[in-house]
């Protein structure tokens, strides 16, 4: 394995310590950014006149070769040549170029390296993150205005509560996947640093010119402080935290899509093509994709963690420990946009069995809080009608009745303000049209709500 250091040492390392410390099996990844960034740096360092225009020209060509190499796959990274994708880079192109290769280094470190390639694969991945954030708002923004007007059950501890309508259901999560799209939106800007240039950890002697790399290499901001650059992983930790979050909102929708898809529940019927069956059983239809969202939303919280522990106790600056940060990295992105798209085109195709979710309102006594209200209406304190409808519930619960079947004789015995338009409130498309302040699930409201979030849609520039 050929190094980028050993002057110094009288000794070889050790085989098990080599294979232990080597990053690129993983770091791989990076190779279209590091070769980028490498690209960046020499033509900076031509422009300074640190290097010769010559070697400049040399370098750049023999960069841009390797890039095209890789891109068309005519060259595969194979672990154990390199310790690492700054050094695998750097001894193929002394390879192709010869000892030239070896001015790339002036001027920077690998620490300051891997924090731009890191920072130049994260801008590019939350762009893809908000891409896919949006088509998945825009699949329950198209179901939520195809199924306008099906009442279903409401529920709080997944017990019926108030009836209110699918598509203020769905809503509920576009708004839930907006406020995501504002935290990736917003950690961008915290990204979108360029760190190159701060070299080891105090910066550089070489008279560089980093606003032209900057320029180079599309950021908006270059690092204040060296030390600072180099040794901290804040922008990764923020991506992770807010992914955690979004995924913790895919899996609550996963989980909906599972109880909905139950013969119990009888809701919704998923594509063909997002389920599996049984290796035993002929007649099973299972929601994996959904059961595995919600599943792999803990390997990204548990990244998370790793990295925050893996950065709580590190002095400044770069520490080898850092070499853990990418797996927890690459694994968040490549798990969070698969489960994206698989949301997404579940929602498009699912099937809404409007008949149950409807029949799932009948005689659930979801309509109580609105006879509450009623009498509220009538001057009843809200505890004082709270009770009342408390009792009346009783009563049909050992009479065998529901609340629609009340008659106003029934009523009126347990309150004289009872009036034949209390049994109009007892029906669930009632109870769901009288909840008509701003954000409520009337009908009249949610069509505003999907006006506006066709706006947001429209109007909303990723970065």
């Amino acid at each position: 394995m050929k190094k980028l250091w050993g002057g110094r040492f009288k000794k070889g390392i050790n085989k098990e310590m080599e294979k232990f410390i080597s990053s690129l099996s993983f770091d791989k990844k990076l190779v279209k950014h590091d070769l980028l960034g490498s690209i960046a740096h020499t033509q900076m360092l031509g422009k300074c006149k640190i290097i010769t225009q010559e070697e400049k020209d040399k370098i750049v060509k023999g960069l841009r070769q390797l890039l095209k190499e890789v891109q068309e796959n005519k060259i595969e990274i194979v672990a154990g040549e390199a310790e690492d994708i700054h050094s695998w880079v750097e001894n193929k192109l002394k390879e192709k170029i010869g000892k030239v290769a070896g001015k790339l280094h002036i001027a920077r470190s690998r620490n300051d390296q891997i924090a731009l390639d890191e920072r130049m694969y994260l801008k590019e991945e939350v762009l893809k993150i908000l891409d896919l954030l949006k088509d998945l708002q825009k699949s329950l923004l198209s179901s939520a205005q195809k199924n306008l007007g099906i009442i279903m059950p409401g529920y709080t501890h997944l017990q019926h509560a108030q009836p209110l309508l699918f598509s203020h259901h769905l809503m509920a999560y576009f708004y839930m996947f907006e406020r995501d799209r504002g935290r990736m939106q917003d950690l961008y800007k915290r990204i979108d640093v360029l760190p190159l240039g701060s070299a080891a950890l105090a910066g550089t002697s070489f008279p560089i010119d980093r606003e032209y790399v900057a320029s180079q290499l599309g950021f908006k901001k270059i690092s204040e402080n060296s030390l600072d650059a180099v040794s901290d992983r804040d922008f990764i930790l923020e991506f992770l935290s807010a992914s955690t979050i979004l995924m913790m909102h895919l899996s609550r929708l996963g989980e909906e899509l599972v109880l909905w898809s139950t013969p119990e529940f009888n809701f919704i019927e998923l594509d063909d093509s997002f389920c599996t069956g049984s290796s035993i059983m002929p007649q099973k239809k299972n929601p994996d994709a959904a059961e595995l969202i919600r599943g792999k939303t803990g390997r990204v919280y548990g990244n998370l963690i790793n990295l925050l522990t893996m950065m709580k106790a590190l002095p400044l600056a770069y520490n080898h420990d850092m070499q853990e940060d990418k797996e927890p990295l690459f694994d968040t992105v490549s798990t969070l946009e698969s489960s994206l798209f698989l949301m997404s085109k579940m929602i498009e195709t699912m099937w809404i069995n409007k008949e149950k979710m409807e029949k799932g309102t009948k005689g659930d006594f979801s309509t109580a809080t609105e006879l509450a209200d009623y009498l509220v209406k009538k001057g009843l304190s809200f505890r004082e009608a709270h009770k009342l409808v408390g009792k009346i519930v009783l009563y049909c619960l050992e009479n065998k009745k529901i609340l629609e079947e009340l008659t106003l004789a029934e009523l009126s015995s347990f309150h004289k303000d009872f009036n034949e338009d209390a049994l109009k409130i007892l029906k669930p498309v009632s109870a769901v049209e009288a909840k008509d302040s701003y954000g409520g699930t009337s009908l009249k409201r949610v069509k505003e709500s999907i006006q506006k979030a066709k706006k947001i849609l429209e109007e909303n520039i990723n970065c």
